[in-house]
């Protein structure tokens, strides 16, 4: 079928949404609420190799970019080792998972689709849409307004199309985590370039790797049990932050104080969230992908992940289905089942992260027990994670 569809947010998703609708010969115009400089943001990410796949599907190599990560070692506060594993295993030709800054990862992606000729248009902040008579209208802040065939809600956590689809959704839920980083030179870690460290401490969990080039890049969560409001957040200073998290490791063995001390810049914190099971997916026309239907806690690096996967997803559906309602009907039944169960594999560990000075020693025996059953039996319970694989040649039956 031939549609023009109207893309809201010109993120991982919505963007990757436009690339993979052209490779499937469907044309969309991006709508992003903020303008071209906003995504020049500091954190990163890991790619883990399913991603990595899909972007491959839709010929996408992010090697310029990151480093590889093939591996994460586990250690306790006290510097006991916990155990090791795999990030999954190697494509077939080698390639094995990536650690990329985001700022670096959206602006490959925004130059294949300026490539591909994509339409982006900036300061397109949706505030209402309405389908009928096989069109949708979308209603922009800025008084404009777009029509189509077709509308996708890529547009992240806070998504307006989810409220519009169902006024009833579920909003974001706190995670009782806060995140921020850095990055550091000068400072040994003893840690192999590219293997992830990640340390569950005796007040926050610490991570680190090294970049080929000697840099370290890292990330905390300090647990905040009651949400801060945006204002409690930016009132604290960098200095205090700074002496926050370095009062949090000081007593963790390993590098976690000194990163923090030798950052010259570090992250101002943020909230981590995820949304609920979202009843509904798409109504009409209209239809959300990536966290706007299902965001997941960062714990197991996946939330990208399933956005890149949800775009090569729904093209094929929409390229092999009848209609938009029947492509709509497949993709959810392709998707939901898998992306609820990453949501909730990323609940549970999120969990382990936020144990204070107690609990935190079942945990980690509990840890190190599971970590070392699973290496002497050969076993890899996140293996239908990292697994998984899109044909994009096979065609997308009524069936599944």
């Amino acid at each position: 079928m031939t549609y023009t569809t109207l893309i809201v947010g010109g993120g991982i998703a919505g963007t990757l949404s436009a690339i993979a609708l052209r490779k499937a010969g469907i044309g969309s115009v991006v709508h992003e609420a903020y303008d071209r400089d906003a995504d020049n943001v500091g954190a990163f990410l890991t790619l883990a190799v399913n991603a990595l796949d899909a972007l491959r599907t839709l010929g996408i190599d992010v090697r310029e970019i990151g480093f590889e990560t093939p591996r994460m070692a586990l250690t306790s506060g006290s510097g006991k080792k916990l155990g090791e594993l795999q990030y999954g295993a190697p494509l077939p030709d080698g390639t094995v998972s990536r650690t990329v800054k985001r700022a670096d990862l959206y602006r490959l992606l925004r130059r294949h689709a300026e490539e591909l000729g994509v339409p982006i248009e900036y300061g397109k902040r949706l505030v209402e849409a309405e389908s009928g008579g096989g069109r949708v209208v979308a209603r922009f802040a800025d008084g404009s307004a777009a029509e189509g065939d077709l509308l996708i809600g890529a547009d992240g956590l806070w998504s307006r199309t989810r409220e519009i689809i169902d006024p009833r959704a579920p909003g974001v839920r706190y995670s009782g985590l806060l995140n921020t980083g850095g990055y550091a030179r000068g400072v040994s870690t003893g840690a192999e370039p590219g293997l992830m460290c990640a340390i569950f401490g005796r007040h926050a969990f610490f991570a680190h790797l090294t970049h080929p080039d000697g840099e370290v890049w890292w990330a905390a969560n300090p647990a905040r049990k009651a949400e801060p409001t945006r204002g409690e957040l930016a009132a604290i200073s960098p200095q205090e932050w700074r002496g926050h998290l370095l009062d949090l490791f000081r007593d963790d063995e390993g590098p976690a104080a000194d990163l923090v001390a030798a950052s010259g810049k570090i992250f101002s914190a943020w909230k981590t969230y995820d949304v609920p099971a979202v009843p509904r997916w798409h109504r009409d026309r209209m239809i959300v992908i990536g966290d706007a239907a299902h965001a997941t806690a960062p714990s197991i690096g996946q939330g990208a992940a399933m956005a890149i996967e949800d775009t090569v997803v729904l093209a094929k559906c929409l390229r092999d289905s009848p209609g938009v309602t029947a492509a709509f009907t497949a993709y959810e039944r392709l998707r939901r089942e898998r992306v609820e169960r990453v949501v909730a594999q990323g609940n549970s560990t999120g969990g382990w992260k936020g144990l204070g000075p107690v609990a935190r020693i079942p945990r980690d025996f509990i840890m190190a027990a599971a970590l070392k059953r699973m290496e002497r039996r050969g076993e890899d319970p996140s293996r239908w994670i990292y697994d998984y694989r899109i044909d994009w040649d096979q065609p997308v039956h009524a069936g599944g």
